[in-house]
């Protein structure tokens, strides 16, 4: 047995599992966290799946605030959900308590560990196959704002400080453009002159917040297609996962990260930049799907300024790969030593399209801005 399946029993005895396990794979594509995927055979019920997730203590360092978060928004959901006759076994995440009643558990290496029921026929799609898939998420991201619209955001805490504080990121990066500790800076000039070109991109959300002209909300921070389930059946958007990054923040940033990951023509790493730009079509199936899930719990302002979300948040991502690049991939999981840069140039791309498709992102907002 490896030490890794030593590990994997010892969490997995600490949990009150029902049934006898038949199988534990690894599970999921994402980049940060370890997850597998659990099956307990349960007499004359069948096969129950548990999702099992390894937390990355480096990139969030407060696992504990992490979970207390994660726990106090999904008991307010289903709150929202039950008196909106929905399912709060389908629509939201459900934490499953370790055996002292903790939502997590903390191992014999000091890992922290956590679970949750798995969520059955409904499928995370991580790329835009069609249409009704993205405008789907797009309902289900403004629903998530509307059906948290009372929940007091301040209350909250921080699991990644600054997580999109742009300001802030762009004096990290230009420490880290300065700084060159693996020598990676004379070759990737052009991108590193794109983005200093842009401060006030930079600039332009903390200063409209710091006016009051965009109020602070519960935010889930990583609003990319592959998180949010989609029925099997009726292929309705019907839960928002990876709840991790839910904290205070800016509804538009949510917005703006679908868009800059879901409205793109390419793959986040595709290495051809003259297979991607930012598509209106998409653009607007999603703008669409998210003013009417909001619901109108957004103000007019917040509304008029979604085009700049977009923008803001794919330059903020293609910046944050080129800092991961020049800083030696220390935090996005990489598959090639270049595959943060090819994740740059990728948002980089989509900044300048979305720069020449400006009036258009703009017209298509005034449009079910009713």
């Amino acid at each position: 047995m490896t030490k890794e399946n030593y590990l994997l029993k010892e969490v997995i005895s600490h949990f009150d599992f029902v049934g006898t396990l038949i199988s534990c794979e690894p599970y999921g594509s994402g980049h940060i966290n370890d997850t597998f995927l659990l099956e307990y055979k349960i007499r004359h019920m069948g096969v129950v799946p548990i999702i099992l997730q390894r937390m990355n203590t480096n990139i969030f360092k407060q696992p504990i605030e992490l979970m207390e978060n994660i726990l106090n928004v999904t008991a307010f959901l289903r709150e929202k959900i039950i008196e909106n006759n929905g399912d709060p076994e389908r629509e939201t995440l459900t934490v499953i308590l370790n055996k002292q009643g903790l939502p997590f558990y903390k191992d014999s290496h000091n890992q922290y560990w956590r679970a949750y029921h798995f969520i059955t026929c409904a499928t995370g799609y991580d790329e835009v196959k069609c249409d009704e898939d993205f405008y789907q998420s797009a309902l289900a991201f403004g629903k998530f704002q509307s059906l948290l619209a009372d929940y007091p955001a301040q209350t909250l805490h921080e699991t990644i400080p600054d997580f999109h504080n742009t300001k802030v990121r762009f004096e990290v990066f230009k420490a880290a453009v300065e700084k060159d500790i693996c020598g990676r800076a004379k070759d990737v000039l052009t991108e590193i002159q794109f983005i200093l070109e842009r401060e006030d991109v930079a600039n332009v959300l903390t200063d409209m917040q710091n006016a009051g002209k965009l109020p602070l909300r519960v935010t889930h921070n990583d609003t990319k297609l592959n998180n949010v389930l989609i029925d099997d059946k009726t292929h309705q958007g019907i839960c928002v996962i990876d709840l991790d990054t839910v904290m205070p923040g800016l509804a538009i940033n949510d917005f703006g990260d679908s868009i800059r990951f879901g409205a793109s023509t390419g793959a986040e790493d595709e290495k051809d930049l003259s297979l991607i730009q930012c598509d209106m079509h998409l653009f607007e199936v999603y703008t669409k799907g998210f003013i009417e899930g909001c619901d109108g719990k957004l103000t007019d302002e917040e509304i008029k300024a979604l085009p700049l979300g977009a923008k803001v948040m794919t330059f903020e991502c293609g910046m944050r790969f080129l800092t991961d690049y020049l800083q030696g991939d220390t935090y996005f999981k990489i598959k090639y030593p270049e595959h943060n840069l090819d994740r740059c140039r990728t948002q980089l791309k989509l900044v300048a399209d979305m720069e020449k498709k400006w009036d258009t992102m703009n017209e298509i907002v005034s449009k079910y801005n009713k």
